[in-house]
């Protein structure tokens, strides 16, 4: 039996978000029992050479958001990079899952050999579809989320692995 390209894919990132959405919920819930400027955690970083945790959400979001639509051969949409609390960083986690949901299963199978092409920066990348999103997409979504998660527990907010992987 083998799996689709799209439930490789859609249910995944749905998945991901969705507990990335969760864990920052907890990171605003932190914030406001212990009398925390929200925008210290927010802005804050693992390391100053990493991007700090609103950077952390919007790349994953942009990566989920970006690699759906190249895999159904559409225009990714286009999001501000405007988020400042954790509203908006939640917002923006359940903006993509609406958009994620509205990709179809017909849309995406089919798609593990066709090339893939996305621009990275100045630059223009291409791959089939299946070393794409499994050797781009998803440990690019993953990482992005469990870095959030990191600078949030690293801030002593109280998550576990069960909220990064959330409920099966």
């Amino acid at each position: 039996m083998s799996i689709s390209m799209y439930h490789a894919s859609v249910p995944t990132m749905i998945r991901a978000l969705n507990n990335l959405a969760a864990v920052l919920e907890k990171g605003a819930q932190h914030c406001e029992a212990r009398k925390i400027d929200p925008s210290v955690l927010v802005n804050a970083r693992l390391y100053p050479d990493m991007f700090p945790l609103v950077k952390q959400v919007q790349i994953a979001s942009d990566t989920a958001k970006g690699a759906g639509a190249r895999l159904a051969r559409l225009e990714p949409p286009g999001y501000e990079d405007n988020e400042a609390t954790f509203p908006d960083l939640i917002e923006r986690a359940r903006k993509t899952v609406k958009y994620l949901e509205t990709l179809k299963a017909e849309q995406i199978d089919g798609s593990e050999d066709r090339t893939i092409t996305w621009k990275a920066g100045e630059n223009t990348r291409s791959m089939q579809g299946m070393p794409y999103l499994l050797n781009r997409v998803l440990p690019n979504v993953f990482f992005h989320c469990a870095t959030a998660y990191d600078i949030l527990r690293h801030n002593g907010v109280e998550i576990g692995k069960q909220d990064f992987l959330g409920k099966l």
